[in-house]
């Protein structure tokens, strides 16, 4: 290597150093903060276990609903969320990639539309929607766990986060199965196979890495979903709603805000994340790489 590729190599690490440094200091500040009393820049002024004490008595009250119940809540939107993507994604992005029918481009370039569309827009519009499906005996409300598909319910907030997901999810799955040859459905379907049988035993088989992908990223978007569930969710059910919106909880009006504890809710909602995507990061990249090769 020469004395250029070298300086080269040198300018590119001293840049990504500089880029993370910012990032690693403010995860850096969230994990000391979270231990302690108080805090001067990244100097603990005192450590301390009481910021976690949340873990074991909700610092609201008893009337109010533990961590682990928001937890648990939260854990149901994203696997509710995750199930319905990864299973509309997959008979979707199926049907698009191996079957020709009218309007097909049509509804192709309707779905990219709908996912770069701003969600803020829609959200007086859904907020009718969910108010009318409310009013539907046994489905707006009532359900056991997720209490529904209508407005102020779980089930509802999960539906409105899957419609958002699911053009996203789409275009991701066509790429899979657009990477997959013809000649081994084409050898099922000669045999006599249906199309849901090719699907479901020759199709999804092979794209394993897609599903675990989408699935992996959608999981990743419920769990730290914010603007639904605070926009669709109101009174006390708002409130423990997801994680992301029980730390709404810690400020207000007449009270000064515990920023460490606030922090150490933060740690814990993040936690689980980032040791998700630890282990599975390799899957999560698969996803741009097998939804670029799609066509149309």
């Amino acid at each position: 290597m020469n004395l250029k590729q070298r300086i080269e190599k040198s300018v590119i690490y001293i840049f990504l150093i500089l880029s993370v440094t910012p990032i690693i200091a403010g995860y850096l500040w969230l994990l000391i903060s979270s231990f302690s009393q108080k805090t001067e820049g990244l100097r603990s002024l005192g450590w301390t276990l009481k910021n976690w004490s949340f873990l074991l008595v909700s610092p609201f009250g008893r009337n109010f609903a533990s961590i682990w119940w928001v937890t648990a809540n939260t854990l149901m939107v994203a696997l509710t969320m995750t199930l319905i993507v990864v299973l509309v994604s997959s008979l979707a992005g199926y049907a698009l990639s191996r079957m020709k029918f009218r309007g097909r481009k049509t509804f192709l370039s309707m779905t990219l539309i709908l996912h770069a569309f701003p969600s803020v827009t829609l959200l007086i519009p859904i907020y009718f929607v969910l108010r009318w499906i409310s009013r539907i005996p046994l489905i707006g409300k009532g359900l056991p766990l997720i209490g529904g598909f209508g407005f102020n319910t779980l089930g509802g907030v999960a539906l409105v986060m899957v419609a958002f997901q699911l053009p996203f999810g789409i275009w991701i799955m066509k790429g899979f199965f657009d990477n997959i040859s013809w000649d081994v459905e084409r050898a099922a379907l000669i045999d006599g196979a249906s199309r849901f049988q090719v699907w479901r035993q020759i199709m999804m088989p092979n794209i394993k890495p897609g599903i675990a992908s989408l699935a992996i990223f959608a999981f990743i978007s419920g769990w730290n979903a914010y603007l639904i569930p605070f926009t669709f969710t109101i009174g006390r059910a708002g409130k423990t709603a997801v994680l992301s919106v029980y730390l709404q909880n810690f400020q207000g009006d007449t009270a000064m805000t515990n920023w460490n504890m606030v922090t150490a809710v933060g740690l814990f909602q993040l936690l689980p994340v980032m040791l998700f995507f630890i282990f599975t990061q390799e899957y999560l990249l698969k996803i741009y790489a097998g939804g670029a090769k799609g066509g149309v």
